[in-house]
């Protein structure tokens, strides 16, 4: 069959790095890095050491595969579960704007758990996670604006990704990386109804995709057949999660257009959508000097997709919900200069976090609506207690591929992360990083956090 699912695993199965270009690969290892500081920072989270405590419960005491919150070892399926939930809740792991979807999460928590267990060298890591990249971007492009209204892209187009990068590892034909992707795509979940409730579900839409996609992978290697058309077919994913999904999407440029180095790193530890207009309302500030007591109203100008997913959250209850509300995350960035981790913990709910975030509002924008989600514009209104009204605009977010992080900022990211958890002391991280960035030299990807503290 010719199909777009039979060309997109045709594609993640015989992928090979020298066929990568170089920039490609480079940007991989940047995504690499940052997530593993990303996955550090989800040590201590009650979610994240919930799913942990199940792992350990019901996995292999020991094993060849790394849980990097407690540097304890188990099997690939489990590793991949709980880095993949531990690397998604502090909200700083990458995002591709196009799809609106999380690659990293799904991708590098199940490759980096079989390349432990296979002995794998670190040019078949990277590969793997670009074969990931490019496939669960292009299924989240595929599923369009009307599935992430309702559904997690992460959740679902992750399931993929992980099947796509575990069964590039595996050395899947191209037939049996089809089987994998139909096992993957049946199994593909992920609701924002937990939004709605300050609930965990957001932990467990990673931990499923990353363990759920590498057993589909693992099941194909042992002849487990999936359905063919998983995607575009009659009874697939387009059809009961989508109305605009376009399977065009699913092979635009494979082998030519890489989307892995279209992904943006994330600056501030809270949900994407609330970026661009915290990065307009900074520029605000700091262009006409203004304190947090000058502001009597802030209007952000947005796409429809954040008012889906973060209109619902009106009075946080908890940290992690508050990385989902507009008013605490500019209430941050108007007292701190930045929404970090510290901030959201110390202060999202201050009395003057709350009285900030009363006077946040969004408002539905045709021009960044029609941008999104290939361009995240960012548009505030602010209306000073002395009337002026003041006009912020900014076109690439900081984390944005035209407005990138250096390998000095990711450096100093995943330090700054590690260090927040308590995961790593500083030697024992600077090691491991020195590993990743030299990874693409590595013959086999050992465990990354070797000192005992």
């Amino acid at each position: 069959m010719n199909s777009p699912t039979a060309q997109l695993a045709a594609f993640a199965a015989g992928l090979r790095f020298d066929a990568i270009p170089g920039p490609v690969i480079r940007k991989t290892e940047d995504l690499l890095v940052d997530w593993f500081g990303s996955a550090l920072a989800g040590k201590g989270s009650r979610a994240v050491e919930t799913i942990a405590r199940f792992a350990a419960s019901v996995g292999p005491a020991d094993g060849p595969s790394e849980v990097l919150i407690s540097r304890s070892r188990t099997s690939a399926y489990f590793a991949a579960m709980v880095n993949a939930a531990a690397s998604h809740v502090a909200e700083q792991d990458d995002v591709h704007n196009g799809s609106v979807f999380h690659p990293a999460t799904v991708v590098f928590s199940p490759a980096l758990a079989v390349a432990q267990a296979l002995g794998a060298s670190g040019q078949q890591l990277l590969t793997a996670a670009v074969a990931g990249y490019e496939v669960g971007i292009r299924v989240g492009e595929f599923l369009g604006r009307s599935h992430y209204k309702v559904f997690h892209t992460t959740g679902t187009a992750g399931t993929l990704a992980a099947a796509a990068a575990v069964g590039n590892l595996l050395g899947l034909d191209a037939p049996q990386m089809q089987h994998a992707l139909g096992s993957a795509g049946t199994q593909s979940a992920g609701l924002w109804e937990f939004l709605r409730t300050a609930a965990d579900s957001k932990q467990l839409h990673t931990a499923h995709a990353a363990s759920a996609g590498l057993m589909a992978a693992y099941l194909a290697k042992d002849g487990f057949t999936g359905a063919a058309q998983i995607l575009e077919g009659p009874q697939g994913m387009a059809a009961g999660m989508s109305s605009d999904a376009d399977p065009a999407r699913l092979t635009q440029g494979l082998g030519t257009r890489w989307a892995t180095t279209e992904t943006s790193f994330k600056y501030h530890a809270s949900c994407r959508h609330t970026h661009p207009a915290a990065d307009a309302l900074l520029q605000v500030m700091q262009a006409h000097d203004l304190q947090p007591g000058d502001l009597a109203r802030v209007v952000t100008h947005v796409h429809q997709g954040a008012i889906d997913v973060l209109g619902s959250v009106t009075n946080p209850a908890t940290v992690h919900q508050s990385k989902f509300s507009m008013g605490t995350v500019l209430a941050l960035i108007a007292c701190f200069g930045h929404a970090g981790l510290a901030e959201f913990d110390q202060h999202f709910d201050d009395a003057a976090t709350r009285d900030l975030r009363e006077r946040v509002s969004m408002a539905f924008d045709a021009e960044v609506d029609g941008a999104y989600p290939q361009r995240w514009i960012g548009k505030v209104t602010v209306t000073t207690t002395d009337g002026r009204v003041l006009q912020g605009r900014v076109d690439e977010p900081k984390g944005d591929p035209g407005n990138t992080l250096s390998r000095d900022e990711i450096t100093a990211k995943a330090l700054r992360l590690a260090a927040y958890s308590g995961a790593a002391t500083p030697a024992a991280m600077q090691a491991a990083l020195d590993d990743l960035w030299a990874v693409a030299r590595s013959v086999r990807v050992g465990l990354l956090l070797k000192n005992a503290t």
